[in-house]
């Protein structure tokens, strides 16, 4: 005979208690180095917590040790898929205290291999991005398309990753004599490659079904976590800093500013399937107003900048990368501060992740787009 008194009692005993649950740090899905700490009700994330530091290697410390050259190196190592961009913002931090014009020939340059870098950046989010759905083929249509690019550095720089190509003042040498030929087969390869890409994942039933609605960020809540860069834009903000704070010479170039209005991960990954075609733009304009000239501005091979401070802002593939930069004259600088996209992006995913269901985290956090090389620094 069942005593029905004491069953009820036991169930009143019961407590419901959250799980925790470990996402890294050696996960292929987190992208690099990082533990995500994840407290579940069921199938529902209550709060998530990011560990970053496994890849820290002191590198703005490393900065106060090398002379203004070799920092460079260190640059290529920050955001290690987009190490053009890197080099460009510590160049330009370096030009602006010793207050050099760049030559026009050496912007051109800088400009096309920079944007190039951030196609090939989208291309390899495209690529993994399809693998965090579950898709397998996107890929290898990124690869391929990648490769393309990855080929062309190597003929300009000698090097397919960690170029140490831009310099304070220039850029390493000239271009190929080939390089204009080469760049126009290459556009209308990427434009091809593109097309075929967003035709093979973006309007894909299950596709939607993983992203749209999912991980949602309005536009002044990811002002507030400090996010720039395609995670803001698709929260609906137009900012870029190519258009807010130009430099260089992107005020010659007319292009647009991808927006999203959902601030969801298909918001977030349809806003750089959009700036590759807006690079792609920027491109073909900078190869035909580059004429030949000067690649170097006059400067010392061993650059010993004034004593002061400089700050300079550009936008990378992951959004507002920043060098701060402090000189006491001499020939290696006093401090170096870099402002990492991924760094102030990451911090949204706690915003993200509440609510959502467990099998959406991977997908929330590959929308990102982070780089723990740049985040940890």
């Amino acid at each position: 005979m069942v005593n029905i008194q004491t069953q009820a009692s036991n169930q009143d005993s019961l407590q419901a208690v959250d799980m925790m649950l470990n996402l890294g740090p050696q996960h292929p899905s987190t992208h690099g180095v990082f533990r995500l700490v994840l407290w579940l009700d069921g199938e529902r994330i209550v709060r998530a917590e990011p560990h970053i530091g496994y890849l820290h290697r002191g590198s703005e410390k490393l900065c106060e040790r090398e002379d203004y050259t070799q920092i460079i190196t260190l640059f290529d190592r920050l955001d290690y898929v987009a190490n053009l961009n890197g080099e460009l913002a510590f160049c330009m931090a370096a030009e602006k205290l010793m207050g050099l014009e760049v030559p026009d020939r050496a912007w051109y340059v800088r400009s096309i291999l920079c944007e190039l870098n951030r196609i090939a950046s989208h291309m390899l989010f495209y690529g993994v991005y399809g693998l965090d759905t579950g898709a397998m083929t996107p890929i290898l249509y990124g690869f391929r398309e990648r490769e393309r690019i990855v080929l062309l550095f190597e003929a300009v720089t000698g090097a397919r990753m960690m170029h140490n190509f831009i310099r304070v003042g220039g850029v390493k040498q000239d271009l190929p004599e080939d390089f204009v030929q080469r760049v126009n087969k290459l556009t209308d390869e990427l434009k091809r490659g593109i097309e075929e890409c967003d035709q093979l994942l973006t309007n894909s039933e299950l596709f939607l079904a993983r992203t749209k609605g999912v991980g949602s960020i309005d536009g002044p809540t990811a002002r507030d976590y400090g996010c720039t860069g395609p995670v803001l834009r698709a929260s609906g903000v137009k900012e870029d800093v190519r258009v807010s704070e130009p430099y260089g010479i992107y005020d010659r170039f007319e292009f647009g500013i991808p927006v999203g209005s959902n601030g969801d991960c298909w918001d977030r990954y349809y806003i750089r399937v959009e700036e590759m075609r807006q690079s792609l733009s920027i491109i073909e304009q900078a190869v035909k107003q580059m004429e030949p000239g000067p690649i170097q501005a006059k400067v010392r091979r061993i650059a010993r900048p004034p004593k002061g401070e400089a700050y300079v802002r550009t936008e990378s593939p992951r959004g507002d990368f920043a060098v701060f930069l402090v000189s006491d004259g001499g020939d290696k600088p006093y401090r170096v501060k870099v402002r990492a996209p991924s760094f102030a992006n990451l911090q949204s995913i706690t915003h993200m992740l509440r609510d959502a269901y467990i099998a959406d985290a991977v997908v929330i956090l590959g929308s990102i787009d982070i780089i723990l090389g740049e985040v940890d620094r």
